[in-house]
């Protein structure tokens, strides 16, 4: 801008749009004469502002050149990648963000799709629900990282999404991934852990199919002194814990039936 004669300062006006608006102009601020920059902070997000200066002189009044600056809508998070992995029955959520601003986290959620059983019942969506949550980093410009472990799933089809929510506690959806626990490919019994134990140890088996299964524990004698499962259960790996508190030390078996399944196996108990 040239200015002719004495300069006592500069007037800032602003319009809404581009210069062939028809808004008209509003001036925002007056500077002195050694000013020569000025930050707008009274802005709205995602909007087209126009602006010109005039320089106020003794001799002179006039305006300069329009310039047009668009506000960008300014997002919480943004989130480079968001993706699943399976090993065994464990789930891995990983997911990466280019910046975040005021985020203070991100909420798990799962969908459990509904599998299909021997029963008849047919395959169906569940419900979202909150699984955990992972603290975010505020405000950075930095890539972060971040994951999730879901562990110890069923057999079946699950979805995943990430809720990601501000300070102010408003919050925004990611796209969904999906992950598959896929049943095992034969029946099994583990020995179980600790052996020997005093007074509790736990024990594992797998089953490939939908069945009614049991697990029941007995003395050397063959009398059944617990059970833990009695129940119908979908393919899958299982986990059970005895307590042993109320039974003396010595040697006990464990059997397992699932379907045709069926598998019986030592354990010592030492007090």
């Amino acid at each position: 801008m040239k200015v002719i004669g004495p300069n006592v300062g500069f007037t800032i006006q602003r319009k809404n749009g581009l210069p062939s608006s028809t808004e008209p102009y509003q001036t925002i601020v007056t500077t002195q004469s050694n000013i020569y920059n000025y930050e707008d902070y009274n802005v709205d997000l995602n909007e087209v502002y126009t602006y010109r200066v005039r320089s106020t002189g003794i001799y002179n009044s006039f305006f300069g050149n329009e310039a047009t600056a668009y506000v960008p809508a300014i997002v919480p998070v943004e989130l480079l990648s968001f993706s699943s992995s399976v090993i065994d029955n464990d789930v891995t959520l990983n997911w990466m963000t280019a910046t975040e601003t005021n985020n203070s986290g991100f909420q798990i959620e799962r969908n459990t799709l509904l599998n299909p059983l021997s029963r008849g019942e047919a395959e169906g969506r569940g419900v979202w629900e909150n699984i955990g949550f992972v603290n975010g980093n505020g405000t950075t410009t930095e890539t972060k990282t971040y994951s999730f472990k879901d562990e110890n799933l069923s057999t079946g089809k699950y979805q995943y999404r990430l809720k990601q929510i501000d300070f102010d506690g408003t919050f925004e959806y990611s796209n969904i991934v999906e992950a598959e626990i896929l049943p095992p490919a034969k029946f099994s019994l583990e020995q179980n852990f600790p052996n020997p134990f005093n007074p509790s140890t736990k024990i594992s088996w797998q089953s490939p199919v939908n069945s009614h299964q049991t697990l029941k524990i007995y003395d050397v004698l063959g009398n059944e002194v617990a059970t833990l499962v009695n129940e119908y259960r979908t393919a899958g790996k299982y986990e059970a814990e005895f307590n042993a508190n109320n039974l003396a030390s010595g040697i006990y078996y464990y059997k397992i039936i699932a379907g045709d399944f069926s598998q019986t196996k030592k354990m010592v108990l030492i007090k």
